[in-house]
């Protein structure tokens, strides 16, 4: 029996763990007025924790383009300008439709909104809120981000 176990966890445990993680393309938003600077966090659709909007790259898109159209897509973000190259990246295990995680590196690009709408393709999934950087690294759950926010 013990090596029906040493040969499932090679063949087929060890292999998935050892897979390069997935890329995903996330948009820090923030508007500020003088010193005051807020950012914009959006809840998920499926735990309703607080997030950065954030998806998969696109096609004909770069990735700062890709994450602005997240924005759009999850926060209602009209008008933004990626300000910057990526700020960094942080990592998380996403669950997939088929109940499995996969590892996934996120690229994390600043997003200068200047308007925003009522009515965004994801409108009625999500809850949408401005908070300080440090009240936003208090409400998210990834260290990673957390440091970035709080290096705002």
């Amino acid at each position: 029996m013990t090596g029906v176990f040493r040969k499932a966890w090679a063949e087929l445990v060890q292999p998935i763990l050892q897979r390069p993680k997935r890329l995903q393309v996330a948009a820090l938003c923030y508007r500020q007025k003088g010193a005051d600077k807020k950012v914009l966090l959006v809840t998920s659709r499926d735990s309703g924790r607080w997030i950065i909007p954030k998806g998969w790259p696109m096609n004909n898109k770069n990735a700062g383009e890709a994450a602005l159209q997240e924005a759009w897509e999850e926060a209602g973000v009209r008008k933004g300008e990626v300000t910057g190259k990526a700020l960094g990246h942080y990592d998380y295990d996403k669950e997939l439709k088929s109940g499995l995680p996969v590892a996934v590196q996120t690229l994390v690009f600043p997003v200068e909104v200047s308007e925003m709408r009522d009515e965004f393709p994801e409108s009625s999934e999500r809850t949408r809120k401005w908070v300080s950087p440090e009240e936003a690294a208090n409400m998210v759950r990834e260290p990673q981000l957390q440091d970035m926010l709080r290096e705002l």
